[in-house]
C-alpha cells in the first residue's frame, strides 16, 4: 500500500514537471544595453543610428537581431520608453543593463509600453541610464524569431525620472503638516491666555 502511494506521489512529481516545462511558446525578449559589448561607449559609431528625444525604427528581418542607435538628444536619458502595437504585454521580456527596472503594460488605447527606467531612488543606478553622446543597442531575441518582422516602435527617451509619491508618504506628510499647524494653533493660544 505504502509503494503504491510513493509511486503514484513520483508520477504525479514526474508529469507536473513536464507540463512546466513542455510549453512550447517562446516569449518575444528585448535587451537593451550598449553598444560596446554590453557597456555604455561615447564616440564614433559607424553601424549606429543618431536618434533625437523622440524616434522610431522597426525590428529586424527574421524577428531576431540588433540595432544600434547614439543618443543625440542633447539630455541624458534616465528613462526610455518603447511602445508598439503588434505583440500583447503578457508574452514580451525585457531587461537592461543600463536601467534599473523594465515593465510592460498595456495602454488604454491597445498599445503596449516597454518602459525602462531608473526610477525608485536606488543608489547604484542614479548615474545609469544612456548619457547625451552614448552608443546603445537594442536586441530583439527569442527561440525562433518570435517578434514580428517589420514590426514599428516608437521610442521616447527622458530626463526626467516621473516618480509619483506613494499613498503612504502622501499621508505621512499631510498628518505631519497638520501636526504643525496644531501646534502653532496651540502655542498662539498660550500667549493669548
Amino acid at each position: 500500500m505504502k509503494t503504491s502511494r510513493i509511486c503514484a506521489l513520483f508520477l504525479l512529481v514526474m508529469v507536473a514537471s513536464a507540463l512546466a516545462f513542455g510549453d512550447p511558446i517562446q516569449d518575444p525578449q528585448i535587451i537593451i544595453h550598449g553598444a560596446g559589448g554590453g557597456q555604455i561607449v561615447q564616440g564614433p559609431c559607424p553601424q549606429c543610428v543618431g536618434v533625437g528625444t523622440n524616434f522610431s525604427f522597426t525590428v529586424p528581418e527574421g524577428g531576431s537581431g540588433n540595432l544600434f542607435f547614439t543618443n543625440e538628444s542633447g539630455h541624458n536619458w534616465n528613462s526610455l520608453s518603447l511602445i508598439e502595437t503588434g505583440v500583447p504585454a503578457a508574452d514580451i521580456s525585457c531587461h537592461s543593463s543600463l536601467f534599473s527596472s523594465c515593465t510592460v503594460k498595456t495602454l488604454k488605447n491597445g498599445s503596449v509600453d516597454i518602459l525602462l527606467s531608473n526610477a525608485g531612488g536606488r543608489a547604484q543606478w542614479k548615474d545609469r541610464g544612456i548619457p547625451n553622446g552614448a552608443n546603445f543597442e537594442i536586441s530583439f531575441g527569442c527561440k525562433g524569431g518570435c517578434w514580428p518582422s517589420g514590426l514599428t516602435f516608437n521610442g521616447h527617451g527622458s530626463s526626467a525620472l516621473h516618480a509619483t509619491p506613494e499613498p503612504g508618504t502622501i499621508a505621512l506628510m499631510v498628518t505631519g503638516l497638520g501636526a504643525l499647524v496644531s501646534r502653532r494653533k496651540r502655542w498662539r493660544n498660550r500667549g493669548n491666555s
